[in-house]
């Protein structure tokens, strides 16, 4: 790969980061807190939170298998997405390149940096090519971004080819993770040694069942997470997101049990819903959520809001004409799902 300061906007680089009251405390004792302009009193969070969410990375390094330095929060895992964009990208300069269809924040972060985007349509498999991908590259292109398993496609794509990327292409790689957790793949966060320019994100949104803290996570070398501290800003992580980040991590067990009832109830409700005559295909899916092709999605959709229940018509996505995403739910409303589809006429 180029070096870090080659792939860096040269601002970015010279940058000299804002340094909060905590920053500079950082590593001292102290009986009076008069730095920050804060009310005193106390009431749980009248203090401004840890900057650098060190207490909690600690716990996610155990829980992640992942070093703390290798480690970045952000208020959900779009926040790490776009500091890629601040970070790298020179704004009408610098282009970036994604598998299509796949998650839309990569897009929408780009046309807000003003970077070029450019798409690769994965296969009628919805599997990609690696040459494709490198061959829609230039010398100005500085991110990869590749989702596995994918949004909204489910699948999750074989680790040699996105090794073949990792190895091939000078820039950043970009590989999310977010539904790792369902998918009995190794997942990349655990080889950042062996790829310098590799960024994984995850998420405490999906398995972790804790979407209302917005708490996403990025792992990259040591160099990469200090270039997205000194980007961010200041407390990006509010008090009330760590604590309870740090509740759900000692939660394991309950983890454990929810993420099993979530892949039991995926085989169920993917097997029921391909015997409904209105269901075309379903496509095989490593997430907690799967792709249906059906007759008249646009329909189906609305009669399904009709009945309140709520999935996701991607009929307008790349390669997604008459799909349906369905979301895993509990036994429960998967029963109240396939018992409305079942009554469609």
């Amino acid at each position: 790969m180029k070096t870090l300061q080659e792939l860096t906007r040269p601002n970015i680089w010279a940058l000299k980061p804002y340094s909060c009251a905590r920053d500079e405390f950082k590593g001292m004792r102290a009986d009076a807190f008069l730095d920050a302009n804060e009310n005193p009193y106390p009431n749980g969070v009248n203090r401004y939170p840890d900057p650098l969410q060190e207490e909690l990375k600690q716990h996610i390094s155990v829980f992640k298998g992942v070093p703390a330095a290798n480690i970045f929060l952000g208020n959900g895992s779009d926040e790490a997405i776009d500091l890629q964009f601040r970070i790298f990208c020179r704004p009408g300069v610098d282009n970036v390149v994604a598998i299509a269809p796949t998650y839309g924040m990569y897009e929408v972060c780009a046309d807000i940096n003003d970077v070029e985007y450019r798409k690769v349509l994965l296969d009628e498999n919805y599997d990609f090519s690696p040459e494709a991908l490198l061959k829609a590259c230039d010398e100005n292109t500085k991110i990869i971004f590749i989702c596995s398993p994918n949004n909204p496609t489910g699948n999750a794509f074989r680790r040699e080819k996105i090794e073949k990327v990792l190895r091939e292409f000078e820039g950043i790689v970009v590989v999310d993770e977010a539904y790792s957790d369902f998918c009995p793949q190794r997942p990349f966060r655990l080889d950042l040694q062996h790829y310098p320019n590799l960024i994984v994100l995850n998420t405490f949104s999906k398995a972790m069942g804790c979407a209302g803290i917005r708490l996403g996570m990025a792992f990259a070398s040591t160099d990469i997470i200090a270039l997205m501290n000194k980007v961010k800003y200041p407390y990006n992580v509010n008090t009330l997101t760590q604590q309870r980040a740090m509740e759900a991590l000692k939660e394991a067990t309950v983890f454990r049990r929810n993420l099993s009832l979530i892949i039991e109830e995926r085989v169920s409700l993917m097997r029921a819903f391909a015997q409904l005559p209105i269901c075309k295909k379903v496509y095989p899916t490593d997430a907690n959520f799967f792709l249906a092709k059906m007759t008249d999605a646009d329909r189906i959709y609305r009669y399904l809001v009709e009945h309140r229940i709520i999935v996701r018509n991607r009929s307008r996505v790349d390669l997604c004409g008459g799909c349906l995403r369905i979301t895993v739910g509990t036994k429960e409303e998967n029963t109240a799902l396939l018992s409305s589809l079942r009554k469609y006429v």
